[in-house]
């Protein structure tokens, strides 16, 4: 693909393919992945755990741990009007990865008390990231971090520096962490599940926060996520993984109101409803998601689809189609409408085909 041309296209992921080399083969974690984030614009990706999404975003800055690695695919980042890099094309421990790495993306991790260690006061290791990307001496880096963690909603700041991460809540952690990665003022946050270990209120206000650091800065995110009441809250735009494929994207609203895949459908289905019945059972999508090493054949979503045709969607695995200004799905179903009967089953022709 060539680079990213849009004026508003940061980052361009094209065709990625991130696979990990294990005894027992080879495990397609991500298998193919395109997505845009534009300057400004917080673009969600949702699915259920083992979609892919988390080694997708930490393809984009080379965190993938052994065996994986990128195999294929471009990740065309630009930053201030500058020509666009594919990012794909470094290595992880390159100089040029470790400038945009903290520098121009950020990442926010699931684990806020596994990712701060123990063994150093939160300021040490704010400071730390801070004179990694500035130059600035000792003092001034600690000026500064008392001053992304006022920024970030902690009192006391000066003091909080002193403490260590098993002296903070789970909540303030993670503050502490989304102010280490703001420490270079970053074009582009990935937020990969960060309110997956906090309790309700501490979320909402932790994604509150991203909200408002957004707006004052100007930054992209990429929130990764399964939660799609947080997707509703925050996204302009929404990216839907399956097993590795995304198989839906679209604007926010789109999603919500005319799911055009399967899968979207049943996300949103089983969300639990306010007013349901007392003891009504919760809608469930019916199976689990495969192991990657386990792929079924032709659509990966079929064994669970309720709309699977026989002898289509077992056979053929989806290209995206457009299915409307800015939307594509991967669905047998939108590619082959017109084969389709009224019975919801493939034409016997086209069955022996």
């Amino acid at each position: 693909m060539r680079p990213v041309q849009a004026s508003d296209a940061l980052l361009e992921i094209d065709g990625l393919t991130t696979h990990f080399f294990t005894r027992e083969g080879t495990v397609r974690a991500v298998d193919g992945v395109s997505l845009t984030v534009p300057a400004g614009k917080t673009v969600c990706v949702v699915g259920e755990s083992g979609c892919g999404k988390s080694v997708t975003a930490r393809s984009v800055l080379g965190l993938v741990d052994e065996p994986g690695r990128v195999v294929a695919g471009e990740i065309w980042w630009r930053r201030d009007g500058q020509a666009p890099v594919d990012l794909a094309r470094y290595g992880p421990k390159s100089e040029e990865m470790r400038r945009v790495r903290g520098g121009e993306i950020s990442m926010v991790f699931q684990e806020p008390m596994a990712s701060l260690s123990p063994m150093y006061t939160v300021g040490a290791q704010l400071v730390e990231a801070i004179r990694l990307h500035m130059p600035l001496d000792r003092e001034q880096a600690r000026e500064r971090a008392a001053d992304l963690l006022r920024r970030v909603g902690i009192p006391r700041p000066e003091e909080r520096l002193d403490a260590y991460s098993f002296q903070l809540s789970g909540g303030m952690c993670q503050r502490v962490m989304i102010a280490i990665a703001l420490a270079a003022g970053p074009a582009l946050l990935i937020a990969d599940e960060p309110t997956t270990a906090l309790d309700v209120t501490t979320q909402a206000r932790i994604i509150d926060l991203i909200h408002e650091l957004q707006a004052e800065t100007g930054m992209s995110v990429l929130f990764i996520t399964h939660d799609l009441g947080v997707v509703a809250e925050i996204a302009d735009e929404v990216v839907v993984m399956y097993l590795g494929t995304v198989v839906e994207r679209g604007g926010v609203d789109e999603i919500f109101h005319d799911p055009k895949h399967p899968y979207t459908r049943a996300l949103l289905g089983s969300i639990p409803r306010m007013g349901a019945g007392t003891g009504q059972r919760l809608a469930t999508i019916r199976g689990n998601v495969p192991h990657p090493s386990d792929r079924p054949s032709g659509c990966p979503f079929h064994p669970r689809c309720g709309d699977a045709v026989a002898g289509l969607c077992d056979r053929s695995d989806p290209p995206d189609v457009r299915v409307g200004p800015g939307r594509t799905a991967r669905c047998v179903l939108h590619e082959n409408a017109d084969l389709i009967g009224d019975d919801g089953q493939l034409g016997a022709e086209e069955v022996q085909r």
